[in-house]
């Protein structure tokens, strides 16, 4: 498969966000790939929208269902919600959409700061395989993958994205990583 260039894909995703922009819209960024994208899609948002965007960053690993499965994979990032989620609509941003676990469980860690007005998903890359009524709202690319294969999302020191895939040895569990 030839992969796309990740940041024209990143381009695709900011011309859905950017009309879905309202006063009372926050951005949140979800650890590692997703907080990468919300940063860069924020900073041109407010350069061109010439206004300040409300943003958090949250991290899935202690939300999710399968926590007791998967452990701790790497230390989990702390959450930046550093404002009121009453009534404002929330844009999650994501990197790699998969089974809708990561998902899912990031709604449940939102939901702990109050009741947004409504909660959209824009992510990078839908890689098919969800296993729960959770899609993405706005994509880059809808990209199927196999179950043994995953995206990998990478930023150079420039700030610049790559995109590869790697194959594991074996098929992925069911429930597998969203980020895969």
């Amino acid at each position: 498969m030839t992969l796309p260039d990740p940041e024209q894909l990143l381009e695709h995703l900011y011309q859905q966000l950017e009309p879905r922009i309202q006063e009372n819209t926050a951005l949140v960024g979800i650890y590692t790939g997703g907080v990468w994208l919300m940063e860069r899609l924020l900073k041109r948002l407010q350069t061109e929208l010439g206004h300040d965007i409300l943003f958090g960053k949250l991290d899935a690993a202690m939300y999710r269902d399968d926590y007791a499965q998967r452990g701790l994979k790497t230390s989990a990032h702390p959450a930046y919600i550093p404002f009121d989620i009453n009534g404002k609509h929330i844009i999650l941003i994501d990197d790699i959409f998969y089974t809708g676990r990561t998902t899912r469980a990031v709604m449940n860690e939102l939901f702990d700061y109050g009741r947004p007005a409504s909660v959209q998903l824009a992510a990078l890359i839908n890689r098919g395989g969800a296993q729960l009524p959770i899609r993405p709202d706005m994509v880059g690319a809808d990209l199927p993958l196999q179950a043994h294969q995953s995206f990998d999302l990478a930023m150079n020191t420039l700030g610049r994205l790559s995109l590869s895939i790697s194959e594991s040895a074996s098929p992925a569990k069911s429930g597998a990583d969203d980020h895969a």
